[in-house]
């Protein structure tokens, strides 16, 4: 690997800074699905570990809410500089743990970067309201305050870049953070503390400001039981969505859920298929079809169905399969064997519900697929019907599907019980504004001429239904990182009342 990942293999380097992840618990051993070696092995916190992690955090918040929101974000400016610094590497590790491409890599990278910048610049603008009071010499204000420890469950598919939109802006609302990555990805989170750990010596700040903590859906669940988390939020699937909003809802806690996708893309007869066609693929296969945004239905007009359907075809043959870290390949591995598994079961079902495979369905073999994680990404003729359109793979597989009217294609694009990303490829205004109208896509992320994947840091992230309802990254998503209070001040020589209600002793 690199001299990042050798940096952090020296456990000793690892506590600098920050002592409190080495685990004691269950073991985890990681391979690459790139090439099937060895990054190391990980363990679990177990409870007495966990409380004494929350236990640091706690001691750090007190420190960290009482600094200046610029000054935080004066921290949060220099761990960007450092991502800089080590953005080949990160980029590099990222790639080679999890199995995206590299320039995807370096691309969620630069993602962190971005959201660094962003929250440098938010610290400054974390803006309150004032209101006119109807009581004379009365003022009426709104200010935000930190909520206090922030606990984040982050997903295999970007091990790094989520966790970024969360912790960058949770920091200059004055949070501290626990961090639980996915225990398939844990190198790149160890990485990422080791970085912001050399902030934290060279500002003399306290322990406790970011902390990481492995293991599975048991230490999750010790993060949204504990009543210490003021906000835990979670990025992965709808059955652990569902169970981390339970188990909060149960306390009365506050939860940020970020959670599965099933988006379509609406190509009408008014489409430019020079700009539809690669952002089809490329939502389709990045990242082998694993981003919770990856495009996985195709609504295509009636009138240009099969020569679209040509088009991708002809482009999925040219599709380079093999080593991410070579920059020549398209497309990376699932993440592992169990994907694999989930992706030819889908197909199987696909077809048994009538599905008509054109392309791909199959499994790469030979010393440069040794792993078994390198599919071909495929392409299935569907009905809107089928059931299994309403299930999200996590697997590059995209069903196409043909439609008359485009509020048709609408019904068909809501119909599925996810409402994350969508897209429309039309040159027609009144398509467009039709699409994006309140009976339009009823997705929290709706697109133009654009694709389903690649959002933009400067924008809320997140859908409706059981996508979750949250949002992280830009727009105003920090408020969910701070409290609101309503303050109103008498200044003046009487006190009146709310309402004119009179009260006199």
């Amino acid at each position: 690997m690199n001299a990042l990942f050798e940096q952090i293999k020296n456990h000793n380097a690892l506590s600098t800074g920050q002592k409190n992840f080495a685990g004691s618990g269950k073991e985890f051993h990681i391979t690459s699905p790139v090439d099937g070696k060895s990054l190391g092995s990980v363990k679990a916190c177990n409870q007495a570990e966990y409380n004494q992690v929350i236990h640091t955090a706690k001691e750090a918040q007190i420190h960290w809410q009482n600094m200046t929101a610029p000054a935080r974000g004066e921290i949060v400016r220099q761990f960007g500089d450092k991502l800089r610094e080590y953005k080949n590497d990160l980029g590099e590790l990222v790639s080679y743990e999890m199995g995206k491409n590299l320039q995807e890599g370096l691309g969620e990278v630069q993602e962190m970067i971005d959201i660094c910048d962003f929250a440098t610049g938010l610290s400054r603008q974390l803006y309150g309201l004032q209101m006119h009071s109807e009581r004379p010499k009365h003022r009426m204000l709104e200010q935000w305050h930190p909520l206090g420890v922030v606990g984040i469950i982050s997903a295999f598919n970007f091990p790094v870049a989520v966790w970024a939109w969360n912790t960058a802006i949770a920091w200059v609302c004055g949070n501290v953070c626990v961090w639980k990555p996915s225990e398939k990805t844990p190198f790149t989170a160890i990485a990422c503390q080791f970085l912001f750990a050399q902030i934290v010596a060279a500002n003399n700040l306290p322990e406790g400001i970011s902390n990481l903590i492995m293991g599975d859906a048991e230490v999750g669940k010790m993060l949204a039981e504990d009543e210490n988390i003021n906000l835990v939020s979670a990025t992965g699937s709808v059955r652990m969505g569902k169970s981390v909003a339970v188990t909060v809802a149960a306390r009365l806690g506050k939860s940020l859920l970020e959670l599965g996708g099933n988006n379509a893309i609406i190509v009408t007869e008014n489409a430019d298929l020079k700009q539809a066609v690669p952002a089809i693929v490329f939502g389709a296969v990045g990242t082998c079809g694993q981003r919770c945004t990856s495009t996985r239905r195709l609504i295509i007009h009636k009138s240009i169905y099969d020569n679209l359907k040509e088009q991708l075809v002809k482009a999925y043959g040219q599709l380079k399969i093999g080593n991410p870290l070579d920059s020549s390949n398209h497309v990376g591995p699932l993440i592992d064997k169990d994907a694999v598994s989930a992706y030819f079961k889908t197909i199987k079902e696909a077809q048994a519900q009538g599905g008509k495979v054109l392309c791909g369905h199959e499994l790469l073999e030979g010393e440069e697929y040794s792993t078994g994680c390198y599919i071909k990404p495929t392409i299935i003729e569907a009905t809107a019907d089928m059931p299994i359109l309403k299930t999200e793979t996590f697997a590059p597989i995209l069903y196409l599907m043909p439609y008359e009217r485009l509020e048709d294609a609408i019904e068909i694009q809501n119909s599925v019980p996810q409402g994350l990303s969508s897209a429309i490829f039309s040159l027609n205004l009144r398509e467009t504004e039709k699409f994006l109208s309140v009976n339009g896509s009823d997705c929290g992320i709706a697109n133009v001429n654009i694709g389903t994947s690649g959002a933009e840091i400067g924008g809320a992230f997140g859908g409706e239904k059981e996508t979750g309802g949250g949002r992280e990254s830009g727009s105003d998503a920090w408020k969910a990182y701070m409290r609101r209070q309503t303050c109103t001040i008498n200044y003046g020589e009487e006190l009146p009342l709310a309402q004119g209600i009179k009260f006199e002793l």
